[in-house]
């Protein structure tokens, strides 16, 4: 669909691996099942002699793979959340290989689970085919297609997982989503967007999904999608549900833009009219802030379930949303969570339309770099902040309260004394968004919050030396809003985003990013929150904006007096690298039994915290770690503490600006 800059050799292969220059398509019957023939033996022998021990996978080519991918879904097993496929794709003679993808865009890493394929069987000519798993790419498949078969069959499933232990659940008895690189095998050699696949699903019955594939036709519970490279059908998942409502937040439009409601229950789906009328604000705010669309209609799917995986991921077209129950039916505790479906909604122009060069490969199976996710999520996090105040999803309060716990988290960060936030873009690669024992010591993927009070530092460098007439919003018009209508992507280098901030502002705008990005040291990037009018302070009452972060983590937040936040049942969690609690021993597989000799509820600890004050009350704690029980005295006088923003007289407010609605 979109043109790729690779300079490979057309028809390129290696020694036992032939071009395959013929057109063909694919048959459209599946297999039967059978049992394997005597002569399986010999095929498994001729693999095993075809191909060496660790075959080299054939080099990525121009050509279009000859023909079309047919590939079955069945999603109707909600008992054991099993999906199973089938495959059948045009092929020749001879050793070929099958890729499962490996990169998940969005994700930013090689973090597809490979474990939750299974049951992989192939037959061509009415034959068994024994495959054989690259020992080194273990992603790849190699086969030998035998003489005289033409089309290559696959059977095998995606086990959604059953817990949250074995990953994100995708599959309950009333949602399910389809991530098409969990379902898809593609050969090897190929660039994914020359690549066509006609993919067909089976619903459970009379459910209803969303999805921006085109659909070609549906039979009852049967749905036949139209025709699409592998590159589009990843960027298109979906979204189905028993209970499923469609909102349109642009009525009118000539691109329309519909939220796409599944949930647990029925309830969960009603919207009220102001509800809507914010969704259809926050819609409206990023056309105005970007004066342009890439897409042709764009979907939020967007589930609303305690029992469906949660998840924000981008795609051009639409995204995955997931949130907990009472989205829309308790409003008022929900305030925070509403920051996502703007979020990704920017990346539509921000991260798909316009991507880093790193991030131009071949397939799913080619390493992505990231080393301008800072801008990629980084400006993304501060779009989506910034629509959810102008349309009214948030309040200038908590949007202001939000920040003011973004700044004071990374102000408390003793990880920049080592590490700098431009690293921190390989934690996908690294990490895989694996849960971590020291993250504010480690650090993780900062390149989110970071990087959104580092454009928060340009924009009010811009505004103040502009004097009040340009802002960020003047780059993101001219750099993400650019070829009005077109979904065809292009991608942009660090040289690139200078070039266009000193269009919108003279300014040796490189080393003013470069210092930040590889500059580490205690303190957080905060300049952007000064010259904005506002100071980071700390009072002993937290905001609303932080209560309702308690509330939902199910924590009581001692970050920034003792150096830990502490789960409902004492758990510890979140300690601060050299803080209070780090230096009396505490580790987050701590356990606090106790509080100056009473049972551990946070409201006591916070009453120890308080009294503490006046450095005549102990501040003793009973640890639980393993089997072992100690007993700890904190040495702290300092009372609670919670980050909030203090205006500095006599400054401009450019943070009220930032948040007003474009008219």
């Amino acid at each position: 669909m979109y043109q790729r800059k690779f300079s490979p050799t057309r028809g390129a292969t290696l020694p036992g691996f032939p071009s395959l220059p013929f057109p063909m398509t694919a048959s459209r019957t599946f297999f039967a099942r059978a049992a394997r023939p005597a002569s399986a033996l010999a095929l498994t022998l001729a693999l095993a002699l075809a191909l060496p021990a660790s075959a080299q996978l054939p080099a990525v080519g121009d050509a279009p793979y000859p023909g079309t991918i047919a590939l079955h879904v069945d999603a109707s097993n909600l008992s054991q959340q099993v999906f199973r496929m089938r495959l059948s794709m045009p092929v020749q003679a001879g050793p070929m290989t099958l890729l499962y993808p490996q990169w998940a865009p969005g994700n930013h890493g090689p973090n597809i689970p490979l474990t939750q394929l299974a049951g992989l069987k192939f037959r061509a000519g009415g034959k068994p085919v024994e495959w054989k798993r690259d020992p080194v790419n273990v992603y790849a498949f190699h086969v030998v297609v035998p003489e005289g078969a033409t089309t290559l069959d696959a059977e095998y499933q995606f086990l959604s997982p059953l817990d949250t232990t074995q990953g994100r659940i995708t599959m309950t008895d009333d949602i399910l989503g389809v991530q098409w690189q969990s379902v898809a095998l593609y050969p090897a050699g190929y660039q994914a967007r020359r690549i066509t696949v006609q993919p067909t699903l089976r619903l459970p019955a009379g459910w209803q999904f969303a999805s921006s594939l085109a659909v070609e036709e549906r039979t009852g519970d049967e749905v036949r999608f139209k025709p699409h490279d592998l590159d589009t059908l990843v960027d298109s998942p979906l979204f189905a549900g028993r209970y499923f409502k469609r909102i349109d937040l642009a009525p009118g439009a000539k691109q329309p833009v519909m939220l796409n409601v599944v949930a647990d229950n029925p309830e969960n789906l009603e919207a009220k009219p102001d509800q809507i009328k914010l969704h259809r604000a926050m819609v409206d705010q990023a056309l105005k802030l970007f004066g342009s669309h890439h897409y042709r209609q764009y979907d939020f799917l967007f589930a609303i379930s305690d029992e469906f995986g949660g998840i924000g991921r981008e795609h051009q077209q639409s995204s995955e949303n997931g949130v907990k129950l009472g989205y829309f039916t308790e409003w008022n505790r929900n305030e925070a969570g509403r920051e996502l479906l703007p979020h990704e909604f920017v990346h539509s122009w921000n991260g798909k339309f316009r991507r880093p060069a790193g991030q131009d490969v071949a397939n799913f199976n080619t390493p992505l770099q990231n080393e301008l996710l800072w801008l990629y999520e980084g400006q993304t996090q501060f779009w989506g902040k910034v629509l959810a105040a102008r349309s009214g999803l948030v309040s200038q309060t908590h949007a202001r309260d939000a920040l003011a716990a973004d700044a004071a988290r990374y102000d408390a960060t003793q990880g920049r004394d080592w590490r700098a936030v431009q690293d921190t873009v390989n934690d996908p690669i690294i990490n895989g968004r694996r849960p971590i024992g020291w993250g504010n010591w480690q650090r993780s993927e900062d390149y989110y919050t970071e990087g959104m009070l580092i454009w928060l530092d340009v924009d009010t460098m811009i505004r103040e030396m502009s004097g009040e007439q340009r802002g960020l919003q003047d780059f993101a018009r001219a750099f993400f809003g650019i070829d009005n209508g077109s979904t065809q992507t292009t991608y942009y280098t660090f040289d690139d985003v200078v070039t266009a901030l000193n269009k919108v502002q003279k300014y040796d705008w490189a080393p003013f990013l470069r210092a930040r990005l590889d500059g580490h040291g205690p303190g957080a990037p905060l300049d952007g929150l000064k010259r904005a009018g506002w100071k980071l302070v700390y009072g002993d009452a937290p905001s609303d904006a932080a209560r309702g972060a308690e509330d939902r983590n199910k924590t009581t937040d001692f970050t920034y007096s003792l150096g830990f936040q502490v789960r409902a049942d004492g758990g510890i969690t979140g300690v601060i690298w050299d803080g209070v609690g780090f230096r009396a021993g505490l580790a987050a597989n701590t356990t606090i039994v106790a509080v100056n000799n009473r049972v551990y509820k946070g409201d006591v600890l916070k009453a120890a915290v308080r009294a503490a004050k006046d450095g005549k009350a102990p501040l003793e704690l009973l640890v639980r770690k393993g089997n072992n029980l100690r007993t700890i005295s904190l040495d702290y006088r300092d009372g609670l503490r919670y980050p909030r923003l203090e205006r500095i007289p006599g400054t401009k407010d450019r943070l009220e600006v930032l948040f007003k609605a474009l008219k």
